[in-house]
């Protein structure tokens, strides 16, 4: 199919069409960077203290924080009673957790559980 328009465009024309092209791509591709990363960080991240004993014999204890998003609070959660349970399988045990104290409620706020458990040997 033949362009009129361009076939009776200058060189210096045709470049200068190309380069507003390439400029717009270029535009997008960053725009489209940005968009992801934005998403990335809703999802946020994700981290725990080391398991410390408590003033009870046989209790330990375990923080993690999440942040990013409304469901951060469940991530914390999630990650705190995992690493529970990898401290006394690790042990040949299961975990059993007895208290949990949850803090941060608003969206873009860091979320923290807090996990008190037991190991009890498995039947």
């Amino acid at each position: 199919m033949l362009n009129n328009v361009s076939d009776h465009m200058p060189d210096q024309e045709r470049a200068s069409v190309a380069q507003e092209r390439q400029s717009l791509l270029f535009s997008r591709g960053r725009s489209l960077i940005a968009a992801v990363a934005a998403c990335a960080s809703l999802v946020g991240c994700v981290s725990a203290s080391d398991v410390a004993a408590t003033d009870k014999p046989g209790t330990y204890t375990v923080a993690a924080s999440a942040t990013g998003g409304r469901m951060a609070w469940a991530r914390a959660h999630e990650h705190a009673v995992s690493e529970a349970r990898d401290y006394c399988e690790r042990r040949g045990m299961q975990s059993s957790v007895t208290t949990e104290t949850v803090s941060g409620v608003q969206m873009m706020s860091a979320h923290a559980s807090s996990v008190n458990f037991e190991c009890h040997p498995k039947f």
